[in-house]
């Protein structure tokens, strides 16, 4: 019988559950700064020999003066900047060829995971290659944007403000099914996912398949914590929903682990096959691992793919094992 004392119940879990997104939230306003350095670190440290491929061509954006060669139709002349030199220049406008990738961190709750074998916690992992992947692509003279949350920009405080969106939104519930929001992209623009893809396969193909079906060209990096892969625990373990309100007891977790590894690797095939599909990538990262291994990996395909902007397939990645 739902009495009042059912209804006092219920508003005091709704009261702590709005308190825990008010903590969550500020937690992550306050690693903000912490985590954009970090961001910044890598994506200097994976900047070296990676190129752009900003270039003149045809387009709107200014790109470039350069004095002005024989044979070269006279329309082409830009008299003003010419008119303050002994020389004729011609002004270029940029090549555009860069495309936008909207990038997804998944935020939910299940991200705050970190085992005693990683340094950090999947969330934190996750903004930092988000922060770093934004810093790149702009410097690599491309557009992105915030999945459904910012609009596209080619500024070089992109990943600012990337972060500030987030931080912004962090209790809004904007990522909490751990799946990212239904939103229309351009055919041929780029979505990047950062997440545990740990929901039923099932209910990710049906997310997914909206922006593969439009023409979407997508990337699936896949952040573990590699506890959650290897089960390394001994005796009577007790474990925990990320909100805390359900708990399950092993008496000897220790003998689970064939089974449960045998199931985990059985969920990533499922997905790497449902990337393939796609004619997306899947790559997956662990949290004991350096940020800059995924980041590397990513980059060096979006650029060895310029011509044609054609993503590699799922069956050429290579998988990060944890150590």
């Amino acid at each position: 019988m739902a009495g009042p004392r059912g209804q006092r119940q219920g508003t005091n879990n709704e009261s702590r559950h709005v308190l825990a997104l008010e903590r969550e939230a500020v937690s992550l306003v306050d690693r903000m700064p912490e985590l954009l350095m970090e961001a910044d670190r890598i994506a200097s440290t994976v900047a070296q020999g990676i190129h752009g491929r900003r270039r003149a061509g045809p387009g709107e954006t200014f790109w470039q003066f350069r004095q002005y060669q024989a044979g070269e139709n006279a329309t082409l002349v830009d008299w003003r900047r010419s008119a303050s030199s002994d020389h004729l220049y011609i002004r270029e406008r940029e090549w555009e060829a860069a495309h936008t990738l909207h990038l997804w961190p998944d935020i939910s709750p299940s991200m705050n995971f970190q085992s005693h074998i990683a340094p950090v916690s999947k969330r934190d992992r996750m903004l930092v290659l988000t922060l770093a992947a934004a810093e790149l692509l702009v410097r690599g003279g491309e557009r992105v944007a915030l999945l459904a949350q910012m609009s596209p920009t080619a500024s070089r405080n992109a990943a600012t403000r990337i972060a500030e969106t987030i931080a912004g939104n962090s209790d809004s519930g904007m990522t909490n099914d751990g799946l990212p929001p239904k939103t229309s992209l351009s055919r041929f623009s780029g979505l990047i996912l950062f997440s545990d893809f740990l929901s039923p396969p099932q209910v990710i193909r049906e997310r997914l398949e909206g922006f593969a079906g439009n023409g979407v060209a997508g990337h699936m990096v896949q952040v573990i914590d590699p506890a959650e892969e290897t089960l390394p625990y001994h005796g009577r373990t007790e474990f925990l929903s990320p909100s805390g309100d359900q708990r399950w007891v092993a008496d000897r977790v220790e003998a689970l682990r064939p089974k449960y590894r045998a199931r985990f690797e059985a969920h990533r095939a499922e997905l790497a096959e449902m990337a393939k599909r796609f004619g997306w990538s899947f790559l997956t990262h662990h949290t004991d691992r350096p940020a800059s291994e995924p980041l590397l990996s990513l980059l060096m395909r979006l650029q060895g793919s310029a011509s044609g902007y054609r993503w590699m397939s799922a069956s050429s990645d290579v998988t990060e094992r944890a150590s």
